[in-house]
């Protein structure tokens, strides 16, 4: 049994909560759930997997829940999970050597975000902050929280991150649109709260973009992103490369495809994987440069990074059979559209191409 407290926060979970407690038994840790408030039965389901279960008012405040819960373990070294999360994979020895080598570094882990898009289940993968020893980290940040370095350990140079052998399934965002509507209106209310305390903070614009992408208005998402993007970010953080892919992707529902085309300009910074390089050939197709966009959908298909599930096999793939299909080339595109394996959307295309050429 590894030194390690698991900490969760939770609030009406009834839907999530088992499957995340099962997934994490094979760990055998100090588990350490804490409770802001569910009237579901969130608090029965947590019964049959631990008795340190807590209470935490809510005030609006994801980091200070965060941050009690930390104070509650026995051990130093923590794993933070949320209760839509599950283990898919881990590798225990690995994470062992990570606390004994990296004693003060950050452990990030693999994460599988599943949404609804394209007719199907999408996954869209990253990497976050959670595995830390307590005594040097905890949580700022009321909402999209935040590791940093403790005051008290501020000299010591903290905040290294090292990616670590332990996966996870993240279902936050599937639900009923009413359920993903609040959630986001929840966290943009929080956000412009913090935005006033921090006016210039480029990670707070980001997450606003996010939400008002979650709640389908582009205008606002455009605009936050546009204000993210203003400040002297790193093109090589994770969440830069999200801001600039979900830019992209608001001027295109807006149909603002000549500024769109701009993102060329940058092509060389952000063509580091395939979601890039698949947003620039949807750019090219909306603007009617059929050659361009092939080119770029050619490298998509062989790029070894993808963040987002089939951006480097079924998604540029089905865009080349679209661009065939147009020229008139009904074997090639039916060929490229064989290629996407289930995604629904080229199955349709199949069945009517095969139709067609009969």
């Amino acid at each position: 049994m590894l030194p390690i407290s698991i900490c969760m926060i939770m609030k009406n979970e009834e839907k999530n909560l088992k499957t995340c407690l099962e997934s994490v038994k094979c760990l055998n840790c100090e588990l350490i759930l804490v409770d802001t408030g569910s009237t579901d039965s969130t608090l029965e389901i947590a019964k049959k997997y631990t008795d340190k279960i807590y209470h935490f008012d809510w005030i609006h405040d994801f980091a200070a829940a965060r941050n009690y819960s930390l104070s509650l373990a026995i051990n130093d070294w923590v794993l933070v999970l949320d209760c839509d999360e599950s283990i898919s994979s881990i590798d225990m020895d690995s994470l062992s050597m990570f606390m004994d080598i990296h004693p003060d570094k950050i452990g990030l882990l693999s994460r599988r975000n599943h949404y609804e898009m394209n007719q199907s289940d999408s996954v869209y993968t990253d990497q976050v902050e959670r595995f830390f020893n307590r005594k040097l980290y905890e949580y700022r940040g009321e909402v999209h929280e935040q590791v940093v370095p403790k005051a008290s350990a501020i000299s010591l140079n903290l905040g290294k991150k090292e990616s670590i052998n332990l996966y996870l399934e993240h279902f936050g965002y599937v639900g009923s649109p009413e359920e993903l509507h609040a959630k986001a209106m929840r966290d943009a209310e929080i956000l412009k709260i913090m935005l006033v305390k921090n006016p210039n903070d480029p990670y707070l614009y980001f997450q606003l973009g996010q939400s008002y992408n979650m709640l389908h208005d582009d205008e606002k998402a455009l605009y936050y992103y546009d204000k993210g993007l203003s400040f002297d970010v790193n093109p090589e953080a994770e969440y830069v490369q999200m801001m600039v892919i979900g830019y992209g992707y608001a001027l295109l529902h807006l149909e603002r495809y000549e500024q769109a085309l701009g993102l060329a300009n940058i092509y060389d910074v952000f063509a580091v994987s395939a979601d890039f390089i698949c947003l620039m050939g949807l750019i090219y197709l909306r603007t009617g440069n059929l050659l361009s966009a092939m080119g770029e959908f050619l490298k998509a298909a062989s790029h070894p990074v993808a963040h987002m599930e089939g951006a480097n096999s079924f998604i540029p793939y089905y865009n080349m059979g679209c661009i065939n299909e147009l020229l008139g080339d009904y074997n090639m595109a039916l060929s490229l559209y064989k290629k996407c394996g289930s995604f629904p959307m080229a199955l349709s295309k199949i069945q009517e191409l095969e139709s067609k050429i009969q």
